[in-house]
């Protein structure tokens, strides 16, 4: 059972690799198979189809959201400090592990697909939901400015934390993109917090 969980982990980071370096049109069994030195029969013993992979790869690449989450109210941070934290784990997840930001580059490509575009919907709604909640109680508790709206700062946060993402992608990862987005984060949040003297 050990080898087979092992094989199945493998294949996928294989994948996320493939689609870093190729892009989803190069990602095939096949050359899973040959990073892998397997055959591609042994490929569908773990997997059903190249759907079921790329299931898979999204379950990967999503992993963590529960637990940042789950971590986040386990410390009852206030509204401002829970998203900063949010955004700051995602940023310290993909500084670490680089080729995982392919997958947030592929969103449009694998939304295309009927077997795929339900999962990827459910990682976006989670992630937006998450921060639009935060804004709303920010709202309710008077440290965010009550005209704000919560879909549309969620939307500024999440697009220009894709947009450094590929920036960062495109510099060959020549920056820290954990300063980048914290630096931006303050500068878009400090528009909307509520000041007191």
């Amino acid at each position: 059972m050990k080898r087979l969980i092992h094989r199945r982990d493998a294949i996928i980071l294989t994948t996320v690799e493939i689609i870093n370096d190729l892009g989803i049109q190069g990602l095939s069994t096949r050359e899973i198979a040959k990073r892998q030195e397997i055959s591609e029969g042994t490929i569908f013993k773990h997997f059903k189809s190249k759907n079921e992979i790329l299931l898979g790869v999204l379950a990967h690449y999503a992993k963590y959201d529960a637990d940042i989450i789950d971590s986040i109210n386990a410390k009852a941070l206030k509204p401002i400090d829970a998203i900063k934290y949010f955004i700051k784990a995602f940023a310290e997840y993909y500084e670490n592990y680089p080729e995982i930001t392919a997958i947030t580059q592929a969103y449009d490509v694998l939304a295309c697909d009927v077997n795929l575009v339900d999962r990827v919907k459910d990682i976006v709604n989670i992630r937006s939901s998450f921060i639009v909640q935060q804004v709303e109680e920010g709202k309710r508790i008077g440290q965010i400015f009550n005209d704000v709206d919560s879909v549309g700062l969620s939307d500024v946060i999440t697009g220009f934390f894709s947009a450094s993402c590929l920036r960062w992608r495109f510099s060959n990862y020549s920056f820290s993109l954990k300063k980048t987005v914290m630096d931006t984060l303050d500068m878009v949040l400090a528009s909307f917090i509520v000041k007191y003297n």
